[in-house]
C-alpha cells in the first residue's frame, strides 16, 4: 500500500516528535471524531515494530475534562501516548500524573488531516532552535507588553517564571506537549496583569475570530469585561460555568511554526509565527496556580511584543 501524507505525518510524530525506540510501547487515545487519525498512527506505530494499543473514548464536552479514570490509568502503563482527541488532555490531572510518572505524551487536540499533514512536516530541528532561544529570552524578562492594531494594549508580569518550549520534540521522560507544536509560553504572576487584547485571529472552543473579534479587557490578572457579538457571548457562557478562576489571565505565548497557518484550529493557530496568544484559565500545568478545568486561548495578529522595554516583535515579525 502507498503511504499517504497523513501516514508520513504520523510517522513524523512516533519517530521524530516522540523520539520513540522500538522497544517502547505506544498508546494512543482517541474518540469517535477524531478516530481516522487516531487509527493512523495506531497502525503506524505496529508498522514500526512497537507494542500498541489504540483507544477510543467518548468526545469530551470541553478542552481541559478529564478522561475516564481508566483511560487515565493507561497514560501510566505507556512510555508514550499520543491524544489526537476532539478536546485537549493537555491541562487535565491525568496527563499531569502520567507525565510525573515518566510517560511522554503527545496531545493532538481538535487536529485535521489537514492541520496534521501541514504542522508535522515542518523543520522540527528549526522550530526547537527558535523555542529555546526565545524561552531563553522570555525567562530573562520581567514586564512583557503586546500592542496591535486591533486595540490590544496589554502588560503581563513573568518575573521569575519558567518558560515552556513546546518544540515538538519529546524526548526524555515526562515531557509532554502539542502535536503539531511551535511555541513559547509562559504563565503570567496572577493578579498582575492590565490592559486590553483584542482576539482577531481565532479563539478555542470557537475558531476563526476574523470578522468578529473578541475584545476582553483585563483587571488585576482577570477578564472583566468581554465583547464583540455572538462570539464573545459564546465565551461568557463558557466561562461562567467555573467561575472567577476561568478568567484568570493563564497564558502568555508566541508561535514559532514556520509552517502552521491560520486556520480556525487552536492548536495550529497558536503555533504560527508571528502571532500571540492569551489564555484564560488553568496554568497549573504551566506553572501557575489556578487549577480549574477550562484553558482558553486566543491568537492575536500582526502583534508588536515588548521585553523590559526592548521590541522583539513588530508587527508580527519576530526580530530575535
Amino acid at each position: 500500500m502507498a503511504v499517504t501524507k497523513l501516514d508520513k505525518a504520523s510517522i513524523i510524530a512516533i519517530k521524530d516528535c516522540m523520539g520513540a525506540k522500538k522497544s517502547e510501547s505506544v498508546l494512543v487515545v482517541t474518540d469517535e471524531g477524531k478516530r481516522e487519525i487516531g487509527v493512523s498512527i495506531y497502525e503506524n506505530a505496529l508498522k514500526l515494530g512497537h507494542e500498541a494499543l489504540f483507544v477510543e473514548m467518548k468526545a469530551r464536552e470541553i478542552n481541559g475534562e478529564e478522561p475516564p479514570s481508566y483511560v487515565a490509568d493507561l497514560f501510566k502503563k505507556f512510555d508514550v501516548v499520543l491524544c489526537p482527541t476532539t478536546k485537549s488532555l493537555t491541562h487535565t490531572n491525568a496527563r499531569r500524573a502520567a507525565s510525573a510518572k515518566g510517560t511522554r505524551i503527545a496531545s493532538l487536540p481538535g487536529i485535521t488531516k489537514d492541520s496534521m499533514i501541514r504542522g508535522l512536516n515542518a523543520d522540527y530541528k528549526k522550530i526547537a532552535a527558535l523555542t529555546l532561544k526565545l524561552k531563553r529570552i522570555f525567562e530573562k524578562t520581567k514586564i512583557v507588553r503586546v500592542t496591535a492594531p486591533n486595540g490590544t494594549d496589554i502588560t503581563m508580569d513573568i518575573t521569575g517564571r519558567t518558560a515552556i518550549p513546546s518544540k515538538g520534540l519529546f524526548h526524555k521522560k515526562g515531557e509532554s506537549g502539542n502535536l503539531p507544536t511551535g511555541e513559547t509560553f509562559v504563565a503570567p504572576l496572577e493578579g498582575k496583569t492590565n490592559g486590553v487584547f483584542v482576539v482577531d485571529g481565532s479563539m478555542a472552543g470557537i475558531g476563526v475570530v476574523e470578522k468578529t473579534p473578541i475584545r476582553i479587557e483585563v483587571e488585576k490578572g482577570y477578564a472583566t469585561k468581554i465583547t464583540g457579538g455572538p462570539k464573545a457571548r459564546k465565551l461568557i457562557n463558557m466561562l461562567d460555568k467555573y467561575g472567577k478562576k476561568a478568567r484568570n489571565i493563564a497564558e502568555f505565548g508566541v508561535g514559532t511554526n514556520h509552517k502552521a497557518k491560520l486556520s480556525g484550529l487552536l492548536l495550529e493557530d497558536e503555533k504560527v509565527l508571528g502571532t500571540i496568544h492569551i489564555a484564560l484559565g488553568d496554568n497549573k500545568s504551566m506553572g501557575g496556580k489556578v487549577n480549574v478545568p477550562i484553558h482558553l486561548d486566543g491568537v492575536v495578529k500582526k502583534p508588536t511584543v515588548y521585553f523590559d522595554g526592548k521590541i522583539i516583535m513588530k508587527a508580527g515579525k519576530l526580530l530575535v
